[in-house]
Parts: structure tokens; sequence; C-alpha cells
């Protein structure tokens, strides 16, 4: 389960940097590299998209530590 987590991390972070160049530079790295809404694209922010939902799980799981 800790590497799915480690995984899930990693995942949000390249979104989160993909939205932040989109944010300051207008530049989406996601669509310079696999293009406009290609398949390979559109899988790849689903998998980012589904990674970020499944790191809403790290806020119980951090309170259970508590």
């Amino acid at each position: 389960m800790k590497t799915l987590d480690y995984i899930a991390l990693i995942l949000v972070a390249v979104g989160a940097i993909n939205w932040g160049l989109i944010g300051f530079f207008e530049f989406d790295l996601v669509r310079a590299i696999f293009g406009d809404m290609t398949w390979i694209s559109r899988i790849i922010y689903a998998v980012i998209g589904i990674a970020g939902l499944y790191s809403l799980s790290f806020f119980g799981r951090l309170r259970n530590d508590e």
C-alpha cells in the first residue's frame, strides 16, 4: 500500500507542476509532449486525476495516525 501512496504522490506532484506551468507561463507540458488531447494525453490526465482522488484518502489516514 505504501508503494501505491508514493506513486499517487508523484503523479499529484507532476499534475501540480503542470498546472503551475499553465498558470504562470500558459504552457501545458502534457500537451507539448503528447499532443492536443490525443488518446495518450487523455489517459495521462485521467491517471493523474485518479491519483488526486486517491490522495484524498491521505487525510483520513493522517487523522487515524494521531
